[in-house]
């Protein structure tokens, strides 16, 4: 038995406590100090654990209680969630404002809703009476990742709302600059690698399995759509933002209400300017129609809505300077040019390097040693070097000339063009620094997959002179590794057992990848596996037979049949039968993917790269590494790059994650 006047003071002090909070973190206003705040929840964390029936789901005890979970569950949308098209030019959006109008008819002037485009990680909140029942991950739209115990560790999240109502909505998680920069520096004195942007942490904390740990850091939320509710609809966008308001929930404050296309891009152009002066970033707006009526009649397209957009801004720019150009040996010989920058911040990345690509784009840059640049990141991990600022060129500057010689190459080091290409390759591919590169892709995962073996271990067994030629790799012992720095007893019984299951079953495709042909990747290679079915046969083809390869060009058969016509080659292949059993590919199956390709970039949530590519082999696609023509699809992830730049300008339907996984099914 509670008695009647610590139940009341129970009540008291958790409303009052949950009025100080909202007033504090929904509203910006602090109506009493932090202390007596703390005073408050003292005492009713004592009258709790005197009485631990009386806990009620709104106490503020409760933001932070529980155990780790062991996982997250999955949870079903009971409403379709859906992710925005994107625009990234007034030019653009003015095209969308058209289809809008096109839609309606001309007798319908829709106006619209402005919000800003929180750069976090979108989470859909269920309330059932008033008090939060759920709260769960996007996912693929229609499962999502229950992540309710950590939200509720966030203060600006409440627990129950102020009319006992059913309802459903989304908002925006985030972390400030600020406590990124509180983080970073406790990270940087424990020795700790730094983190890049708020998103990513803000993501990763959502996702930790321990509330404790999410609770430390001190993440926030915007809400901006209401999903469902048992009360009636507001009829319009701005509306329904002042009712999430009114309900307690925390809506940002700088959305606008604007009377056409013209409007929204002012909008956009203003914050376009000022956006970083916030203390969370902004990546653009989000335009809606504002009329419901109007929302409701325009609807959905498969994969998104019609009656909103994201205008993203450009992708985001910085200038530094050329302190340096070098050249950098691949595994297939070809020689990059890349350039030494004075470092620099892009996109919350510190970025010191640049390739140059290839001669060709030297010259029609002009980029110069010494030249002030314009460096572009538009979500891909390597930016670009898009313009040279040349009234900040030194006087003594000249333009740069390609070497004839590398370091890195072997022999005398004499690089030579490609004919017909603008790569150049180092004339004698015996060099250190090509075979360590080609041995350390040899063993990786996308080749042989030698679990455990990485480029520094390639590197080292090249440098000591353990191997000369890679199939040496097989007739290794123990003791072999043993004279590796790093290497232990255990360890090197390790790296003995990763190589003896590598040589069996090895797929035909895998071992074609790990020779590292000029022109052949792993799509290429799976073809070549399936077209031949042996590698005898592959080794025998004539160049006609390989020019007729679906999907394999003129180039790309003579490097093949070039390769295996070396007679160094040819030994090499020789010994590399004898210590592997190679399996035949599986045959090309059709499914429902037959005749399509497709192009993947971006993180994806739910799979790897090489899982999604997996799966569309299996339904009789292909898996392409570059985007062309030819292309079906690009499935667009986290940060997606240059890719999805190019698959716009050739027209190619980009899907996100979600609708590939509904694809799937």
């Amino acid at each position: 038995m509670i008695p009647a006047d610590i139940r009341t003071r129970y009540e008291k002090l958790k409303n009052s406590i949950n009025h100080y909070r909202k007033q504090h973190h929904v509203y910006d206003k602090e109506e009493i100090s932090e202390a007596a705040l703390d005073s408050l929840k003292h005492e009713l964390a004592a009258i709790e654990k005197e009485y631990p029936s009386i806990i009620a789901p709104d106490s503020p005890s409760q933001r932070v209680a529980g155990k780790p979970l062991p996982q997250f569950k999955k949870v079903r949308h009971e409403v379709e969630q859906w992710s925005f098209n994107d625009c990234f030019t007034p030019e653009e959006f003015k095209e969308f404002d058209a289809r809008v109008k096109r839609f309606l008819g001309v007798s319908s002037q829709p106006t619209y809703a402005c919000e800003l485009k929180i750069d976090g990680l979108k989470i859909v909140f269920t309330y059932e009476k008033g008090f939060l029942k759920t709260a769960a991950t996007r996912g693929d739209g229609i499962v999502g990742e229950d992540v309710t115990q950590n939200i509720k560790t966030i203060d600006s999240v409440p627990l129950s709302l102020s009319r006992s109502i059913d309802i459903i909505v989304e908002g925006e998680v985030w972390m400030s600059a600020s406590h990124l920069a509180e983080l970073n520096k406790k990270r940087e004195k424990a020795g700790l690698p730094l983190y890049a942007n708020p998103r990513n942490v803000a993501a990763g904390s959502i996702r930790q399995l321990d509330p404790k740990l999410t609770a430390e850091r001190k993440l926030d939320v915007f809400m901006y759509d209401v999903a469902k509710t048992s009360e009636k609809f507001p009829p319009t966008q701005i509306e329904e933002l002042d009712y999430l308001r009114e309900l307690g929930f925390k809506v940002n404050p700088h959305h606008v209400f604007a009377k056409n296309a013209d409007e929204v891009v002012s909008y956009w152009e203003s914050w376009k300017q000022k956006g970083r002066q916030q203390d969370y970033w902004i990546d653009g707006v989000v335009a809606k129609v504002n009329e419901k009526r109007f929302e409701d009649r325009l609807g959905y397209t498969g994969k998104a809505p019609r009656f909103a957009i994201a205008f993203k801004f450009p992708a985001e720019q910085a200038t530094t300077v050329v302190e340096d150009i070098q050249l950098q040996v691949g595994r297939t010989g070809v020689v990059t040019p890349v350039a030494h920058l004075k470092p620099v911040q892009i996109a919350g990345t510190t970025v010191s390097r640049a390739t140059l690509h290839n001669e060709d784009e030297i010259k029609r840059l002009d980029v110069r040693i010494g030249d002030t640049v314009i460096l572009q990141k538009a979500g891909d991990v390597i930016p670009d070097i898009v313009q040279v600022l040349p009234e900040l060129r030194p006087k003594d500057s000249k333009p740069y000339k390609f070497p004839t010689h590398c370091d890195l190459c072997g022999g005398d080091g004499r690089i030579e063009r490609i004919p017909g290409q603008a790569a150049w390759r180092c004339v004698d591919l015996d060099g250190p620094e090509r075979r360590k590169r080609a041995f350390a892709y040899f063993i990786s995962k996308h080749a042989l997959d030698i679990g455990g073996l990485g480029r520094e271990t390639a590197a080292q067994l090249i440098d000591e002179g353990i191997i000369t030629t890679f199939d040496e790799l097989f007739e290794l012992q123990e003791g072999d590794f043993l004279a590796l720095e790093g290497f232990a007893e255990i360890s090197a019984q390790k790296a003995i057992a990763a190589i003896r299951k590598a040589q069996q079953d090895v797929p035909l495709e895998r071992l074609i990848t790990a020779l590292s042909i000029p022109n052949v990747g792993e799509e290429t290679a799976r073809d070549i596996a399936r077209h031949f079915g042996s590698i005898e046969k592959i080794r025998k083809a004539s160049l006609e037979q390989l020019e007729a390869i679906d999907g394999i060009g003129d180039v790309v058969a003579k490097s093949i049949h070039d390769w295996f016509k070396n007679h160094t080659n040819s030994s090499f292949v020789d010994r590399l039968e004898k210590h592997l059993k190679i399996v035949k590919p599986q045959k090309a199956v059709r499914g429902k993917f037959t005749g399509e390709t497709f192009v993947f970039t971006g993180t994806l949530e739910k799979m790897s790269r090489e899982e999604a590519e997996e799966k569309v082999r299996l339904l009789g696609g292909k898996a392409a590494g570059s985007v062309s023509a030819k292309t079906s699809y690009v499935v667009a992830g986290a940060e997606a790059g240059s890719k999805l730049d190019k698959a716009k300008d050739l027209g190619v339907e980009v899907l996100t994650e979600a609708e590939f996984a509904r694809m799937l099914k």
